[in-house]
């Protein structure tokens, strides 16, 4: 479950690998007609969900993970990825399932805005790793995942 699905063992760049699942559902959900316009509440219970079941996976099993690969916050746990890129995906503004282009832009710009602030680390997210285990894996993509949201709350709104 904190590899998500062995997405942390792909290389280079497990971390980007692990943040595609949450990507890949919205597009899946959006393009099959459920999403935020369609079905708002079902499209963002399901990245809710996804948030929650992979957070908890970090916190649950952040410990065992961290000895099993011998290093804090380990490259191939990327639960924590899955859990914040679902973050940068809530609440898309009603008119992104309008077009297939318009879906892959809000997509794209989730995903990219989500992997700049996981990789930048801006305060507070930079000194959150210092928690403990699971949480110390898990907070920082929480707060990129905030950060990325606003971003694309604000791109899109401005755009449409």
């Amino acid at each position: 479950m904190v590899t998500a699905g062995g997405l942390g063992f792909m290389h280079p760049f497990s971390g980007t690998w692990g943040s595609l699942p949450p990507v890949v559902l919205a597009g899946v959900l959006i393009l099959a007609g459920f999403g935020p316009t369609a079905h708002p509440v079902l499209y963002n219970s399901v990245l809710v969900a996804t948030l929650i079941i992979f957070s908890a996976a970090c916190v649950l099993f952040g410990d065992a993970a961290e000895a099993r690969f011998n290093k804090k916050d380990p490259g191939e746990v990327v639960a924590d990825e899955v859990a914040g890129q679902s973050i940068a995906l809530l609440a898309l503004p009603l008119a992104v399932d309008a077009s297939f282009w318009q879906i892959s832009f809000a997509c794209m710009l989730a995903f990219f805005s989500f992997r700049f602030f996981d990789i930048l680390k801006p305060p507070p997210a930079n000194g959150m790793q210092k928690l403990p285990a699971g949480w110390g894996v898990l907070i920082d993509d929480l707060f990129a995942g905030v950060y990325a949201l606003i971003v694309v709350q604000i791109t899109l709104r401005m755009m449409w």
